[in-house]
């Protein structure tokens, strides 16, 4: 099977937009990039928080981070996407869902949508490797910073989490790469991003090879720059002596 590559289609003018076909892929990277990196800010605060809380000595507050666990954990993702643009914005107090469906720009709906759900369900899985990294570390830690009269959320903060953090940056940066491949998934609630902007392409060109094509390699840059960026924190987090230390 002989392929027609046409790699000139990307500098020919789009039918709307005042851009070219490229100009559209390039929109929809920056989208890609913002819910991404958004999503992970979301997902690292939250995910850390209920990582501790599975961890501390309180049935009911880790009770709670298992809850949560769970359930994000559970419900597949493409569900979780149209849960969060369908369903919770009714859920919403009356002027707020209001607001939110009528009086927002549709693209900003998108965008909060997509990030509340990637970063929430990224979180669960951050959860857990916060709570083993935790876990992991020796009990004489946790105990040394209790007898030296530090609280317990003291003793979390210096002492149990800035360890816990370096033992799993090489996962964290597995659910990295993992998000930004699930980015593409919230172009099925109307999120105008590298995936959706790909299909655009071929809708009005008919060139399916070159746009998916492009938008792999687009993705595949992504990637190798997080494993880049994360090598690097890896080794100037490093601790000698630690597991991969020197």
């Amino acid at each position: 099977m002989s392929i027609d590559w046409n790699w000139g289609i990307f500098l020919q003018q789009a039918p709307f937009g005042n851009t070219t076909y490229l100009g559209w892929l390039w929109s929809g990277f920056k989208v890609t990039l913002a819910v991404s990196f958004c999503a992970w800010i979301l997902a690292f605060c939250v995910g850390s928080l209920f990582g501790i809380l599975r961890t501390v000595p309180n049935r009911l507050l880790s009770g709670i981070g298992t809850c949560y666990v769970e359930l994000f954990r559970n419900v597949p993702l493409i569900v979780q996407f149209f849960i969060w643009y369908l369903v919770i914005p009714e859920l919403l107090p009356e002027d707020i869902s209001i607001w939110f469906k009528s009086e927002l720009d549709p693209d900003i709906q998108f965008f909060v949508c997509s990030v509340c759900c990637l970063g929430l369900f990224t979180a669960a899985r951050v959860c857990e490797q916060v709570r083993a990294a935790i876990q992991s570390l020796p009990r004489g830690q946790k105990n040394a910073g209790l007898a030296m009269g530090l609280t317990l959320p003291q003793t979390y903060r210096y002492v149990l989490l800035p360890n816990a953090y370096r033992v799993i940056v090489p996962p964290m940066t597995s659910e990295m790469l993992n998000l930004v491949k699930n980015s593409a998934i919230a172009s099925t609630i109307g999120l105008v991003d590298m995936a959706a902007q790909a299909g655009k392409l071929l809708d009005y060109s008919a060139h399916a090879y070159e746009s998916f094509t492009a938008i792999t390699v687009a993705y595949i840059a992504i990637n190798l720059v997080v494993m880049f960026l994360m090598s690097l924190v890896e080794r100037k987090v490093r601790l000698p002596g630690g597991m991969g230390g020197k």
